[in-house]
Formats: structure tokens, C-alpha cells, sequence
């Protein structure tokens, strides 16, 4: 509804006032060139999806989000290999040069791997996958035609007036990582514990569980009236304890007097009882906003609208896709890397991170579902989220 709308523009919004400002506090004016191109970026993209007439859901935003930390990396690494060759003493013209010529091998590494995965994504995946697949693609084109091309005309452009340049360093970004030293080979022992237990725990996930929404097990819907506004959030909470900790999807239909509550409880349960339990449970979880007194009769007949059931909008034919793209992702990554690099152990390595980073996630929304004040349901949020994970993961290492 408005108020996830509005939710989501502001997270948008605030994120992007974050880098627009770390990158100045960072990068000194050099960091303009990454907000012009990271500007840039998200118009086009944003331009040409509205052209086509795109719907932008729920997994195309999170593609979106994926394209602009991809465009900031880009950046990032281009800046950190020109402060380099300042550090050694070269002039601004030669530091730039060598910058953008030798920060151009791992800048396109690192969209290819994810341009060949969206594009696996893209052929095998539906519904939500499919619109992920199709935002990143877009977006990791533009990315490189406005991080690479567009940053350097407008540093070439700036510098070729009177000898200008733009500075790299700020007093911030001169002290940090001046002595850095991080002894990564000597704590290895605990870092191989900590990953034994992720990639344990990740697997463990598989057999303890997960709870999946309406839109992976389906459910039962409800039209409930009451004889005044009341707070969505309160009867989700009150729904969530009188269904054992599943909590339900509520929206207002026209006014806050009027609900749709769409749950799964005890969907996988068949009967001929089972729709009156269900029923019989709402009923009592509403009490607090229904009259005193109120009997199951009356909420039957004079609050409860309509009820129908909620097939599930992530099919088996989404599933199976999914997975097959997941395998040939996988495969294509380790193939790439292997000719890039010509070591298999590169591969396994990109694949192993890969799945580290996938596990930690599923862990957390198995065994953390019943500690947390809100839910951790297995959705097409949670696919969106999973593949924005599985892009950072591939793009960083």
C-alpha cells in the first residue's frame, strides 16, 4: 500500500544522500564525478524501463538497488587505483591514465560474471526472478557506459580546461588504510571455525525449515469489516500470536474500518473441519477490536465479508526454473573465471563465497524466525533479497 511505497522511497532516498555524501567526504571533488555518473545511471535506467513500460515489482527494484552499488564500485575502484599511482609520485594526467587503463580488467570482470548470470537468470526465470534479471542487465550496461566512459570525458573534460584537475584526498581519506595491516593469514584457523559453522548451519537450515508466505504455500483470504478504524499493525501482531507465529498479510480495503487478512495457516492441513478451525482462530485473535460479547455467529454473518482460497503465485514451474538457473550460473562463473584466470581453484573459491554468503542468509531465516518481532517468510521479497546477495557476493570477489 502507500505507506510500503512511501517506506521504500525514503530507505531509496536516504541511501542515496549517504553516497552522494560519503563519496565527496571521501573522494574530495573527484567524488562528483561518481554522483554525475551514479545519477546518470539510475536515469537512464529508470528512462528506458518506464519506455518500455515496465512494472517495476518488488525484485526489479532490488535489481535497481544491485545496479547502483555496482555503478559506485566501479568508481570506487577506479579512485582507489588513481590514488595509488598518485601515492607513487606520478603527475594527475599519468595518475588518471594508468588508473582507468589498469582498473579496467577487474571493472569488467566483475560486470561480465554478473551480466552472464542476469542473462541465465533471464532465460530460465519467471515472475519475480525474470524482472530482477531484467533491471540488472539494463543496469549493469549503463553502469559501465557511465562509470567508465562518462566519469572519464568529465575528468578529461575538466582537466583540459587551464590544466585543472580534480583531488582524490581528503584529510579523512589520507589517514585511513595509510598503515593498514590485517593479519588475515594468521587468524585463518578461526575464520576456516566460523565457516564450518555458516555452511553447517546453512545446510541444518534445509531440514529445520522455513515459514513461506501466501505467495509460495498459498492460503485463505478474508474480507473483515469492523464498525471502526482500526491499526493494521495491532491486528497483525494479535493475528500472529493466535496463529502459533505466523503472521499474516494485511491490507485496507478503501478505509482502516475495512481489512483483507490473507493467511496460510494450517494451509497443508485438508478436512472438512479444517476451514471452520482456521475461521474460529481468526475470530478469536480479533476479539480485542470487535465488540464485547461479540459471538462467532454474529462475527460470521455481519463482520466477515467474504473468504476465499489463495492459490499460490510462486509456481513449481518458478521453482524448478530457479534452480536450473542457479546451476548453470554457477557453472558459467567457474568456466569464466577458470579462462580469466587459468587456476580452477579461483572458481571453486568465487563458488564457495558464493554459497557462504546464500547460506548465512537462509540460516538466519530458518533459526531466527521465532526470536524476531517480525517475520521471516520465504516470499518473492526474500528472492529479490537472495539475488541482490548473490550479485554483491560474485561482483566483490
Amino acid at each position: 500500500g502507500d505507506e510500503a511505497a512511501k517506506g521504500g522511497l525514503m530507505s531509496f532516498l536516504v541511501a542515496f544522500i549517504v553516497i552522494f555524501a560519503l563519496m565527496l567526504l571521501y573522494y574530495n571533488t573527484a567524488g562528483w564525478v561518481a554522483n554525475i555518473a551514479l545519477i546518470l545511471n539510475i536515469l537512464f535506467t529508470v528512462g528506458i524501463l518506464a519506455s518500455w513500460g515496465f512494472t517495476l515489482t518488488a525484485a526489479g527494484i532490488a535489481g535497481l538497488v544491485l545496479t547502483i552499488g555496482m555503478a559506485v564500485d566501479t568508481n570506487v575502484i577506479i579512485f582507489e587505483r588513481i590514488k595509488e599511482e598518485l601515492t607513487k609520485g606520478k603527475s594527475y594526467k599519468s595518475a588518471v591514465d594508468d588508473g582507468y587503463k589498469r582498473s579496467l580488467a577487474p571493472i569488467l570482470d566483475a560486470h561480465v560474471t554478473s551480466f552472464l548470470t542476469a542473462g541465465i537468470l533471464f532465460y530460465f526465470g519467471l515472475g519475480p526472478v525474470l524482472g530482477f534479471a531484467t533491471t540488472q542487465m539494463l543496469g549493469i550496461t549503463l553502469s559501465l557506459f557511465c562509470g567508465i566512459l562518462v566519469s572519464r570525458l568529465i575528468t578529461d573534460i575538466y582537466a583540459n580546461k587551464n590544466g585543472r584537475h580534480f583531488e582524490y584526498f581528503t584529510s579523512l581519506s589520507r589517514k585511513i588504510f595509510k598503515h593498514a595491516s590485517f593479519k588475515f593469514i594468521e587468524y585463518r584457523k578461526y575464520a576456516y571455525g566460523i565457516s564450518v559453522v555458516v555452511l553447517l548451519l546453512g545446510v541444518a537450515s534445509f531440514f529445520n525449515g522455513f515459514d513461506e508466505g501466501v505467495e509460495f504455500a498459498g492460503g485463505r483470504s478474508y474480507t473483515i469489516r469492523f464498525d471502526k478504524p482500526v491499526s493494521p499493525d495491532a491486528i497483525r501482531d494479535d493475528l500472529k500470536k493466535a496463529f502459533g507465529g505466523e503472521t499474516p498479510i494485511i491490507k485496507t480495503i478503501g478505509s482502516n474500518n475495512q481489512l483483507d487478512i490473507t493467511t496460510s495457516y494450517k494451509i497443508r492441513e485438508t478436512g472438512n473441519k479444517i476451514d471452520s478451525a482456521v475461521e474460529q482462530t481468526l475470530y478469536s485473535g480479533l476479539k480485542n477490536h470487535l465488540p464485547k460479547d461479540l459471538s462467532y455467529v454474529e462475527f460470521d454473518k455481519n463482520y466477515k465479508q467474504s473468504s476465499q482460497t489463495v492459490l499460490p503465485t510462486i509456481s513449481d514451474e518458478l521453482k524448478s526454473g530457479a534452480i536450473k538457473a542457479a546451476i548453470f550460473a554457477m557453472l558459467i562463473i567457474c568456466l569464466y573465471i577458470f579462462i580469466r584466470f587459468r587456476d580452477w581453484r579461483y572458481s571453486l573459491g568465487t563458488i564457495i563465497a558464493l554459497l557462504h554468503d546464500v547460506l548465512v542468509t537462509l540460516a538466519v531465516f530458518s533459526f531466527a524466525r521465532k526470536f524476531v518481532p517480525f517475520p521471516l517468510e520465504i516470499d518473492q521479497h526474500f528472492i529479490a533479497a537472495v539475488l541482490t546477495v548473490i550479485g554483491f557476493s560474485m561482483n566483490d570477489t
